[in-house]
């Protein structure tokens, strides 16, 4: 009796033992990562602004709140053309921007905001993602220390807001504008005088007269600044940016400290949100500008074919001398201009032909 009362019990003991051990570890929760993003746009601005926040917001709930974004718009952390020094430094994770403010870093960037006469939004997704765009342009970043990654897109853009008609080439001569990129050189070729000037700044300027005429992005952004009501015409095509990428630059060491799957996550958030941007544009813009037409009785105006002919030839110089400047610079061009002929015979047959027959 007392031996079947011992086995008894060390068969129950045993049970307990082992009941115990298979009991999984607590599960704590993971530490969150937060991250700052500082952004070249006005907070909140509509379309770029809300684009950074989406991406924020994409972030935090594709992680299940293992990151945090925190966005600030400029002049809240950083002003607006500090945003790739604040990123590659460290002061911020995150940055929200255009790639052509920062020439002065390396002229070859401005490849991956917009060329003159160059790739449009659908073009530039395709070099960027299987053309071997996106390769070209984190090798530029990386002595920066960043991780570059397209983040939405403008579309063809505006030529921009006028306070005098253009009718010639010499018309430009003179002119004051507010235009980055490399088409504030081709302008600069034609006669006018490029002014770079924080899209926050863009108005006062405007009705003041230290400019004559800015370009800014279309008719969504273009109402929502309100330049209808310091400026008579408004002129089209944006020939200078006919398919302008908004950049998310990532300090590269804050990005290396995050396991795979929150890598992935942030770079995927990335491309939504460069799908949501090209997609919100080109919803609003035609709004926007029935609203700017037919309510402000806007002044809308096609530039003269004369005149884009003269920016486009201006356009080929500047393009073929950036890419005798760096090294980089000629690699990165010899990439583009392939892409875009191939793309070009591409689209005669699919995109221009296809609207050119919608218009019978």
């Amino acid at each position: 009796m007392k031996r079947r009362k011992f086995i008894k019990h060390l068969g129950t003991g045993s049970i307990t033992a082992g009941a115990a051990l298979s009991v999984p570890p607590a599960v704590h929760a993971k530490e969150q990562v937060r991250w700052k993003m500082v952004t070249a746009w006005p907070k909140n601005f509509p379309g770029l602004g809300t684009n950074a926040n989406m991406l924020a917001k994409t972030i935090n709930e594709m992680s299940g709140g293992r990151i945090k974004v925190k966005v600030y718009g400029a002049k809240e952390l950083v002003p607006a053309f500090e945003v790739f020094d604040a990123v590659s430094r460290g002061t911020a994770e995150m940055g929200h921007a255009g790639a052509y403010y920062w020439k002065g870093k390396s002229e070859a960037v401005q490849f991956f905001s917009s060329v003159p006469f160059g790739l449009t939004a659908q073009e530039m997704n395709a070099w960027l993602y299987y053309g071997g765009g996106m390769d070209l342009w984190r090798e530029l970043y990386d002595p920066f220390g960043l991780v570059p990654a397209a983040t939405g897109n403008s579309g063809v853009q505006m030529a921009g807001w006028f306070n005098r008609e253009i009718n010639t080439v010499d018309d430009l001569k003179g002119l004051k504008m507010r235009i980055p990129g490399l088409g504030g050189e081709v302008l600069q070729r034609a006669g006018g005088t490029p002014v770079t000037i924080p899209g926050g700044e863009l108005f006062t300027a405007l009705q003041s007269g230290t400019i004559d005429a800015t370009e800014w992005v279309g008719p969504y952004n273009d109402l929502a600044f309100g330049f209808y009501k310091v400026a008579k015409y408004y002129y089209y095509p944006g020939w200078h940016e006919p398919g302008t990428t908004m950049e998310c630059m990532i300090n590269k060491k804050a990005f290396n400290e995050l396991p795979k799957d929150l890598q992935a996550i942030v770079l995927t958030a990335c491309k939504a949100a460069n799908l949501d941007l090209l997609a919100e544009f080109t919803a609003r813009n035609n709004q926007a500008l029935e609203a700017l037409v037919n309510k402000h009785n806007v002044q809308l105006r096609a530039l003269p074919d004369p005149v884009l002919k003269k920016l486009h030839d201006l356009s080929n110089e500047v393009v073929l001398e950036l890419a005798d400047k760096e090294p980089m610079a000629k690699k990165i061009y010899e990439s583009f201009s392939q892409f875009r002929k191939q793309v070009i015979d591409w689209e005669k047959v699919s995109e221009q032909a296809y609207l050119r027959a919608r218009t019978l």
